[in-house]
Formats: structure tokens, C-alpha cells, sequence
């Protein structure tokens, strides 16, 4: 009896797996389209273009995993999401997948029953202020007023950082990160908090950059990533494993465009794996051989992403620092493709 009880648990469970087994992937393969959850609007990490196109670091990361499952980057309907309507847009499934400046914390990996599978940019919160308020640290901000958005761990860390410091200020809460530089520009605040990536995202787009600093002082660690629903363990390794492959591709030296050069002749046995020349690499997650060749066919990898979008040669400008390989003092570093 008690076999018989523990097979019936047993199928009971598998059919339960099976059934998360199945879900996104099947979904966004029947539909022929990925929807990615992205930004409102932060240059260099996600917005349209002039012509209606949605470029930038976190778009391209949609695209690679669209790459990668549908073999086309051009198969995403990217929707716009605020710091208050991101999560309810991924839970509900309105959304397969949020790609858009997301801090990874306990809660809401737990609470929210969501699951950050990578961080594809390492960040802090900072603080920015027009240089003609006489202010070089954010400890010399006492009683300002200081622009938010709202439903983002900016808050809890901003309110910790002035209790900590044992100063006061006056919070302006916005939607966005438009909302956000409109009020700033116009006076309502004397300062701007969010990750220093999105200040650097946002003076690069100010017509007098110039005149506005951002102070020093980082006040906490905003690890930002994709996220998935809890419980779709085979679309979070997809996800995860898209990401994996575009920094494995910089490692290796894997441009996009050399990668067909590689393809015909390494003998390294990851990249082999990797580019779906041998193993059951994409298969094992429902995709074909070339899923990851594909990714990274889409943007280049992780390096070529980064430098195009938000790096030292764009109006942006930030440098690789923490988000450098490890190989180079940075701390991305992907499990190996074996």
C-alpha cells in the first residue's frame, strides 16, 4: 500500500512538472512571438527610436532570447512597464519575460514569487544634482527634496540612507523615468535617486549635461536582471542560458562578426556545445541545435551589447567596471556549457 501510495504521489508530481515543463515556451513557440516586458523609456537600456524600433542593452537581451527560441530577434512585442506595473504585467502573464532595469531582493524573489535567473548589469543607487546647488556629497542634502519613482527599492534605500546619515528630506514621487527628469529639470527637486545607470541614461539625453553631476556616493546594490514567474523552471534555464551564452561568447572571443568563422573551425569543446555543433545543448531545452548560435548571431555578445549601447563610447559613457568578465576584474561570470 504504501508503494503503491508513494508511485501515485510520484506521477502525481511529474505531471505536475511536466505541466510547468511546458508553459511558457510552448506559449511564445504557438504564438510566434516573444513579449518582453521592457522600460517606458531609459535610453541606452530600452526605448523606440525615431522610427517606432525599440533598441538598447535590455532590448537586446529580449532579442537574443527571441533569437533563440523563435530563430528571429525580430519576433518581440516589447510593452512598456513602470516600477509599479512591471511585476503585476510578468505574474498575470501579460508578459513572458521582464527585461527593464529590475533589482533582484529576497522579497521579491520569494514574496512576489518571481525568479531573477541572471544579472545582466551590476548597479547602485545614486544621486544626481544640478552643479550650481553648491553640493559635492549626498551626505550635504539634508532637507532637499529629492525626485522618486515610485514601486522601486529606490524608496527603501533612499529613507535608510538619510535615517542612517541622520538627515531629512522631502520625497517627490514620479511614474517614470520621464516623469522623473521633467521634474528634476523644472525645479520640483533638487535631486535626482535611481541606479547611477539610469542617471548616467538620463544626463546623457539633457541638453546641458554639463551642468549636472553625479555625486559619489553609491548607498547600495541594485543587481539587475531578467525575471521570470516562479515554477517555469525550463523557460528560466532558457532565459538564464541566453544570457550565459552571449558572455561564454566574449570570453571566447565570439563576435557577431566572426561567429560563422568559429563555427566552421574551433575545436574548443564548449564553443562546440555551445554553437550547437555537437552535444544536445538546445534540445535538452526544447530548442533547436542552433538556439544559442542564434542569440548570439542577434547582437553580438555580451561586450559587443554593452559598448554599443551604454558603453564608453556612447553619450552615456559608462565604463565596464563590475560588469567587465571575470577574466578582466568584473564579476560576470558564466557556468560552463557542458
Amino acid at each position: 500500500m504504501k508503494k503503491t501510495v508513494f508511485l501515485g504521489a510520484l506521477a502525481a508530481s511529474t505531471v505536475i512538472a511536466g505541466a510547468a515543463f511546458a508553459g511558457t515556451l510552448d506559449d511564445v513557440k504557438a504564438r510566434g512571438e516573444l513579449i518582453c516586458g521592457s522600460n517606458t523609456g531609459l535610453t541606452g537600456f530600452g526605448m523606440p527610436d525615431a522610427n517606432g524600433e525599440w533598441i538598447g542593452f535590455d532590448v537586446a537581451l529580449c532579442r537574443a532570447v527571441a533569437a533563440a527560441v523563435l530563430g528571429d530577434p525580430s519576433k518581440v512585442k516589447f510593452v512598456p512597464t513602470t516600477g509599479e506595473t512591471r511585476f503585476t504585467a510578468l505574474s498575470s502573464g501579460e508578459v513572458d519575460v521582464l527585461i527593464r532595469n529590475s533589482t533582484w531582493t529576497y522579497s521579491r524573489d520569494s514574496d512576489l514569487k518571481l525568479d531573477f535567473v541572471a544579472v545582466n548589469y551590476y548597479d547602485g543607487q545614486g544621486f544626481m544634482v544640478k552643479k550650481d546647488l553648491g553640493v559635492s556629497s549626498a551626505k550635504e542634502l539634508d532637507g532637499a527634496t529629492v525626485c522618486i519613482q515610485t514601486g522601486t527599492t529606490t524608496e527603501l534605500n533612499l529613507a535608510d540612507f538619510f535615517k542612517f546619515n541622520n538627515i531629512s528630506y522631502t520625497p517627490v514621487t514620479v511614474q517614470d523615468d520621464s516623469e522623473a527628469q521633467r521634474q528634476y529639470l523644472s525645479g520640483a527637486c533638487d535631486a535626482y535617486t535611481t541606479d547611477a545607470s539610469g542617471l548616467a541614461a538620463a544626463r546623457a539625453t539633457m541638453a546641458d549635461a554639463e551642468s549636472h553631476i553625479i555625486l559619489p556616493e553609491i548607498i547600495s546594490k541594485e543587481p539587475l536582471g531578467p525575471v521570470v514567474r516562479h515554477g517555469d523552471n525550463q523557460w528560466g534555464d532558457i532565459v538564464r542560458w541566453t544570457f550565459n551564452a552571449l558572455l561564454i561568447a566574449e570570453e571566447k572571443g565570439i563576435t557577431k562578426a566572426n561567429i560563422e568563422e568559429v563555427a566552421a573551425s574551433t575545436t574548443d569543446p564548449e564553443v562546440r556545445r555551445m554553437l550547437g555543433l555537437e552535444g544536445e545543448m538546445g534540445p535538452m531545452l526544447g530548442l533547436d541545435a542552433g538556439a544559442f548560435k542564434a542569440a548570439i548571431l542577434a547582437g553580438g555578445n555580451y561586450g559587443e551589447i554593452f559598448e554599443a549601447n551604454i558603453g564608453s563610447s556612447t553619450p552615456i559613457g559608462l565604463a565596464r567596471g563590475l560588469n567587465a568578465l571575470w577574466t578582466q576584474g568584473g564579476l560576470q561570470y558564466a557556468p560552463p556549457f557542458r
